[in-house]
């Protein structure tokens, strides 16, 4: 959640409008995501939080969501309203080699 606060921190400090979050786990990201995810307010990918499109403008709400102990991404989600986006595909979440697909 941090990691989130100050991405969209360096995103309003650089003039842009949303930040799109992703985890490192997930290497199998659509090169159309942003697009998918775009529309009205904040949107997150079920089932993988992390892969979200953050506006800018949550970002005092995120910072007071912290300030008060928030910790879940999902209730800091559902706290603003965001979207919850089904993907075609389901993204791979990759924690240890065996989650990786056969060469």
């Amino acid at each position: 959640m941090g990691g989130l606060a100050a991405a969209l921190r360096h995103t309003q400090v650089r003039g842009f409008t949303h930040a799109l979050s992703a985890g490192v786990d997930a290497p199998d990201l659509p090169h159309d995501l942003a697009a998918t995810l775009a529309g009205e307010g904040a949107a997150i990918v079920e089932k993988q939080p992390v892969v979200g499109l953050w506006p800018v403008a949550v970002l005092p709400e995120l910072e007071g969501f912290l300030g008060d102990g928030g910790r879940s991404l999902y209730r800091f989600a559902d706290h603003i309203g965001a979207r919850r986006i089904e993907l075609a595909r389901p993204l791979m979440n990759v924690n240890r080699p065996e989650d990786l697909p056969p060469a």
